[in-house]
């Protein structure tokens, strides 16, 4: 028996000795994260990063198109390399990567990428939504190579991750029913407009909170969110001692015995970070044009939370925006559609319409916009099936930005008091404001003969009551006989406001709001 073992012992330390050849070869090799593979989109008209891993000190360089870079990788294997602005390019490129190995992508576009985040309704496919009009007659008729999908799969991380799986589909009847429906209507609008291709980054994950879109960092220290930074800190305390004392008994991490992330799926103390860690933070600092936002149904379980959800929407716009590295990127909203059964009570103050009074409010930062949807909602279905207007509303958004057109429907700008009459202001009114119906995928259109509804009006006791209100030019006038000194107007303000008819006309639907903060 010795004899064999002494015999087999040279085989088994060449063995060994080519298994760590073969492994610090493996090591060498320049890697690049999963968004860097056939058929990507990159990023026009700005600073292209490319990044990647290879051996510490490794020189890697990068081609593309006409521009070229190199790096060296740091100590811990990461290099950079960021290439100067190109512009828009519909024929194919190829991006070439070279260290001790040479990594060559094709059919690369440069055109506009958009991070398209949120809960449901922003993950659910277009294949999710094939019983809606017309969804079935769109994915056959979408043949539009230039038009791509980067789908993020799912991951609920407990530190933030430097790579994610997923792969760049462009768009044809075969894989259009992979495409998330809100951003197949945002990128075929946008398109069909500009002619530019598109490149869709799916981040999305159902029934959401906001917090596991933010990090860590930044919900542990912004001074708005003490009161929740204070749970995280003391569950991560508490964590601490758990996981102390488990190391001490010999447990393993990831083991059954040993406590399991304070944040994450299995215990929730608070759940949050975890979808940042592991959907966003790995995207980071990939070119992109803007970020697309459907979310908040997650935070509407009550008034106070919905309220609340105003400074955890601003500090995630201002948290990604460090995080791909431009301050003025722009960051497009939907606000939540139309739900459940009308309230006919004019004082009705139900979460979900606080929850879009918070998102209306984060327009105050720059270079923000938001869809307006009460008038595509469902009562019966969170998930409503018209993600067409949804999608252009978004589109319109964006187009804004480089073209001077009406960007959105009216939005509340102030309220002026005169005598009995409450006189309300707007912005986007466009081209002027009408009383209008939506039927379906239909354009809006002037309802003629029809009262303008959902307008509510108060005085100083806070008693509300049904507005008398009607079209001025640009404003809008409110009274009520029982309310002869008014102080406030809200319009809208419900979870599901079924009438609500203000609109401009260029076909945008009036954002909810309320003039008071009662």
């Amino acid at each position: 028996m010795h004899l064999r073992i002494s015999r087999l012992l040279p085989s088994l330390v060449f063995a060994a000795t080519f298994q760590f050849a073969l492994t610090q070869e493996s090591r060498a090799d320049v890697r690049l994260p999963a968004l860097f593979t056939d058929h990507a989109v990159l990023q026009r008209d700005r600073p292209l990063p490319v990044w990647g891993w290879a051996d510490p000190a490794e020189k890697v360089s990068v081609q593309l198109g006409s521009e070229a870079g190199e790096a060296v990788a740091g100590m811990d294997g990461r290099w950079q390399i960021t290439l100067k602005p190109q512009p828009l390019s519909k024929a194919a490129l190829t991006l070439t990567v070279a260290g001790k190995n040479t990594i060559v992508i094709n059919d690369v576009l440069l055109g506009d990428v958009w991070l398209c985040s949120g809960q449901s309704n922003m993950s659910i496919s277009m294949g999710g939504f094939l019983a809606a009009p017309g969804v079935k007659d769109d994915i056959a008729a979408a043949d539009l190579p230039l038009i791509r999908q980067f789908g993020v799969m799912e991951h609920f991380a407990d530190e933030p991750q430097t790579d994610v799986k997923g792969e760049w589909l462009p768009c044809s009847p075969r894989t259009a029913g992979r495409f998330a429906a809100v951003a197949f209507y945002f990128a075929r609008k946008l398109f069909a407009e500009t002619g530019v291709p598109i490149g869709i980054l799916r981040s999305a994950k159902g029934s959401t909170r906001i917090e596991s879109w933010l990090s860590q960092e930044t919900l542990l220290n912004t001074k708005e969110l003490e009161p929740y930074a204070k749970t995280m800190r003391e569950s991560l305390s508490q964590w601490e001692v758990d996981k102390s004392a488990a190391l001490k008994s010999g447990a393993k991490p990831g083991s059954a015995e040993f406590p399991p992330y304070p944040f994450g799926e299995k215990v929730r103390r608070p759940r949050c970070v975890t979808l940042y860690n592991g959907m966003i933070a790995p995207l980071a600092p990939y070119g992109t044009r803007g970020v697309v936002w459907y979310q908040g149904e997650g935070n509407a379980g009550d008034p106070k939370t919905a309220q609340e959800y105003e400074v955890r929407l601003r500090t995630l716009i201002r948290d990604w925006r460090t995080r791909f590295g431009n301050e003025s990127l722009p960051f497009y909203i939907v606000q939540l559609p139309a739900y459940r059964e009308p309230n006919e009570s004019p004082g009705s103050g139900e979460a979900l319409a606080y929850l879009r009074e918070s998102q209306r409010l984060c327009l105050k930062l720059p270079h923000t916009g938001m869809a307006v949807t009460i008038d595509i909602g469902e009562a019966a279905d969170i998930h409503p099936k018209n993600k067409f207007d949804v999608g252009n509303r978004l589109a319109q958004l964006a187009l804004a930005a480089d073209k001077k057109i009406v960007p959105c429907g009216p939005l509340f700008r102030a309220l002026r008091i005169d005598g009995s009459k409450a006189i309300v202001e707007f912005d986007h009114i466009g081209a002027g404001l009408m009383i209008g119906h939506k039927d379906g995928l239909k354009p809006v259109v002037e309802a003629t003969g029809k009262p303008l509804a959902r307008f509510v009006i108060a005085g100083k006791d806070k008693k509300w009551f049904w507005a008398e209100a009607r079209i001025d030019g640009t404003t809008v006038t409110c009274s009520h006989s029982q309310v002869p000194t008014p102080v406030a107007v809200r319009y809208a303000f419900s979870a599901n406001p079924s009438v609500a008819n203000l609109y401009n006309r260029d076909g945008f639907p009036a954002s909810p709001f309320r003039s008071d903060d009662w």
